[in-house]
């Protein structure tokens, strides 16, 4: 048999119908509201592709090197298309087709989900989430297509990379098919069944209007309830719903609406709904005996449920520590905006040890933490290999090609640099508490000398004094306590300058990285562009940016991840091999960098673009592309050719500008014109040209200020004149951390903000804060 149906399906059935398939078969068995359907079960895949000997060919095909780029695409390509051209058997299409005319009211055609469910999903030490292909409110003439659609997808770039990594056998993954009615749902969303982190007898449930395809995807903010089981009081947020996603009557198919005004801040569910979700929930995960992740729909009252897996994320141990919320300390974990965490006032002072050493050198605390470590002096790049784990760099100031010995490094000191620096920005991103702009570090202590760094009071100690239990784990310090964010219409992003930051980032729970940077990656090859082309050709060029941005992508797959393209000034190139040519600047930060640099070198700028060319073809369509230092309409023109001859589509993919210096705000009308999808506030340089003060100039450093008012002006001005262009805003500079900034531009209309790593959780809240009251106001 080809298929079958979903009451005939049950979880002992995982084989034959993959990880959806056995849910839905479970669920329908319990008696709950699912959509009838049936499932095209995995031994259909199996034996579609032996039957058409092309099983062998298939397997051999995809067996690459998946970080040969061009090796990987043609592999993907071949593979797709030896099923795609590959008919269907006349028994197993009619017996499809069959199944397919009893689904739905009789008499008329149905429209179905077809959804793929392959047989690895949802396993403990990996998820193939989204990297198979789901098709909505498709008909009788298009299922055949979809189910082989559904099959080919198992062999995307980016799924064969996967497996490939995982270490999956390729020939041992099967697929099946789900084929469904669709649910024209008025409303939908997803719901826990207790609380996803402790367990606790607490529903979560977000909603939305129309398809719950638009929350799933993250397309929409969606209003979020939490539901205590015991009786209490439901905890209600109400989102801005911008968007909705639902089925063109003419057409059929699935399209993105603006959602009707009078419905945008409207609550989505009702008490009476609440409550039966909330008894369905409980139904669901008495079943299963254990929490579930369900997606549920809504239709004339009638609530379905359309999906539900195990909550993994809940936490099992037992613990006795007290937390802040326990103690009254309501400053712990609380960030200051610059990216260091706040202390309760007694803090530091109680830390065993804290306070036996003297202070021999003292800057800015740019990176929260406590180390002790022997310092390691470095005043030229050959000496990194001198850095061991666990040792504390010293050095005038950090470069990117400086990351892998920053990564095995306790800490991090420098001479020079502000709270905006190399030094600053990566050490946050990696967890590595640090010390900038201390203007003698380097001449002040001894190599191999033993010292305690501070990183929030921006000390050095002699001497370790650092207890054990103030080592803290990097990921876990920035893992939210309740992986529940705050529900906000403003979305929250995260910056993550190397790749190697992205574990850490993804934890955060981010709604997307709103700024990647590429000079990181290009640079720490510790070659200019043309040197690394001239020894090791284009295309191991073009595999170095794949590589850092797949890894990031990956991570954080379907969340958008911006990457911009590179900006490094002068003097950082210069230090590299192949640099000698670099022109001397008098100050490279107003010099020749960014997209000046890029238009200027188009056949260097062209390996950029087909990194990113390579990375659509291998199915990241969450990665958008930000170009910065543009100043004017005319640069947006240039590179917007460029990207077409480099075979991007600019009307199907987004991208957008850096606006960073007071040019671009002044312009951004000619740029939306132009066809900006997106304008994004680099802060740090913005304020830096706006008020002439250099950022990373110790001695002006009490000057920088990004809420001076004139910088607040061109952020508003640029945000009003984008909103009239329907072009979306957002700021990835540092000061989106900042509480008060955050204000500005939530009650200014700003599409997303872009935090620090170690911000993101509370920026989410004040966020929701300033938005609660933005709703407040507009009803007094």
């Amino acid at each position: 048999m080809a298929v079958l149906w979903l009451d005939e399906i049950s979880a002992g059935d995982l084989e034959r119908v993959g990880g959806k398939g056995a849910s839905l078969g479970e669920l329908t068995g319990a008696g709950l509201p699912v959509p009838p359907g049936f499932v095209v079960t995995a031994d259909t895949y199996r034996s579609f592709i032996e039957n058409a000997n092309i099983d062998e060919e298939l397997f051999e095909v995809v067996d690459v090197d998946v970080d040969d780029s061009s090796a990987l695409a043609a592999a993907a390509e071949r593979a797709q298309e030896l099923i795609l051209e590959t008919p269907f058997p006349e028994d197993v299409r009619e017996e499809i087709l069959e199944a397919y005319r009893q689904v739905g009211d009789s008499g008329e055609e149905a429209f179905v989900a077809v959804r793929s469910s392959a047989t690895a999903e949802d396993l403990p030490d990996a998820s193939f989430a989204g990297q198979q292909e789901t098709y909505l409110n498709i008909t009788e003439d298009d299922l055949l297509d979809r189910v082989r659609s559904c099959w080919a997808s198992l062999f995307t770039q980016r799924a064969i990379y996967y497996r490939q990594e995982k270490g999956f056998d390729h020939s041992a993954v099967n697929i099946a098919v789900v084929v469904q009615q669709m649910v024209e749902a008025e409303k939908s969303g997803v719901m826990f069944t207790s609380h996803p982190s402790t367990g606790d007898p607490t529903m979560i449930i977000e909603a939305a209007w129309g398809l719950g395809e638009a929350v799933v995807s993250g397309a929409v903010s969606p209003d979020n309830y939490i539901v205590p089981r015991d009786g209490g009081d439901t905890d209600v947020t109400i989102a801005e719903k911008k968007v909705m996603h639902a089925k063109d009557e003419e057409t059929g198919e699935t399209v993105e609406r603006e959602v009707p005004a009078d419905k945008r801040t409207a609550r989505v569910l009702s008490d009476d709904e609440i409550d039966r979700l909330v008894e369905l929930g409980e139904r669901v995960e008495d079943h299963y005996d254990t929490p579930q992740d369900v997606e549920w729909a809504i239709l004339d009252g009638e609530v379905f449920m359309l999906q539900s897996r195990p909550i993994t994320t809940i936490d099992e141990s037992d613990t006795d520590a007290t937390s802040a919320a326990d103690t009254g300390d309501i400053t712990a974990g609380l960030t200051d905006g610059s990216g260091t965490q706040a202390r309760a006032a007694d803090s530091a002072e109680s830390a065993t040890g804290a306070g036996t050493g003297d202070v021999v050198v003292d800057g800015l605390g740019s990176s929260p933490g406590r180390v002790s470590g022997a310092a390691r002096i470095v005043t030229k790049l050959d000496e990194l290999d001198k850095v061991g784990e666990g040792d504390i760099i010293v050095t005038e100031m950090t470069m990117p090609d400086m990351v892998p010995a920053m990564k095995r490094a306790a800490g991090i000191i420098t001479d020079e640099g502000g709270m905006t620096s190399h030094a600053a920005i990566v050490s946050r991103e990696l967890g590595v508490p640090a010390i900038v702009g201390t203007t003698n570090a380097t001449s002040a202590l001894e190599d191999g000398q033993v010292v305690t760094l501070d990183g929030d009071k921006g000390s050095v100690l002699e001497g370790d004094v650092v207890s054990p239990e103030e080592e803290a784990e990097p990921v876990e310090e920035v893992r939210p306590q309740s992986p529940v964010k705050p529900m906000t219409a403003t979305e929250v992003k995260v910056n993550v300058s190397i790749p190697e930051a992205a574990e850490r980032a993804a934890a955060t729970g981010a709604d997307g990285v709103g700024l990647l940077r590429t000079e990181h990656m290009i640079l720490s090859l510790n070659q200019t562009p043309a040197k690394f082309i001239e020894e090791n050709g284009e295309d191991a060029y073009i595999k170095e940016l794949v590589q850092g941005v797949r890894g990031v992508a990956d991570e954080f797959y379907p969340r958008p991840v911006r990457v911009r393209t590179l900006d490094a000034p002068t003097d950082e190139f210069r230090q590299l091999e192949g640099g000698e040519d670099e022109p001397h600047e008098h100050n490279p930060m107003l010099g020749y960098r960014g997209i000046r640099r890029s238009l200027d070198r188009p056949e260097v700028f062209a390996h950029e673009l087909e990194a990113f060319r390579r990375l659509y073809e291998m199915g990241y369509d969450n990665v958008e592309i930000m170009f910065p230092l543009v100043n004017d309409a005319e640069d947006v023109y240039r590179t917007k050719q460029l990207m077409t001859e480099a075979g991007i589509d600019p009307e199907k993919r987004t991208w957008g500008v850096m606006i960073e210096t007071p040019a671009s705000a002044l312009a951004v009308e000619g740029m939306a014109e132009a066809g900006i999808d997106f304008a994004s506030f680099g802060t740090n340089d913005l304020t830096q040209y706006t008020l002439a003060v250099d950022r990373n100039n110790e001695h002006v450093a009490d000057r920088f200020d990004e809420l001076h008012p004139s910088v607040l002006r061109l952020i508003g001005d640029v945000i009003e004149t984008c909103r009239e262009h329907d072009v979306d805003t957002s700021i990835c500079g540092q000061a989106g951390s900042k509480p008060e900034m955050v204000q500005f531009l939530v009650n200014e209309g700003i599409h997303s903000i872009s935090a620090n790593i170690d911000a993101v959780r509370d920026v989410q809240h004040e966020v929701k804060r300033v938005e609660q009251k933005l709703l407040l106001d507009s009803v007094r």
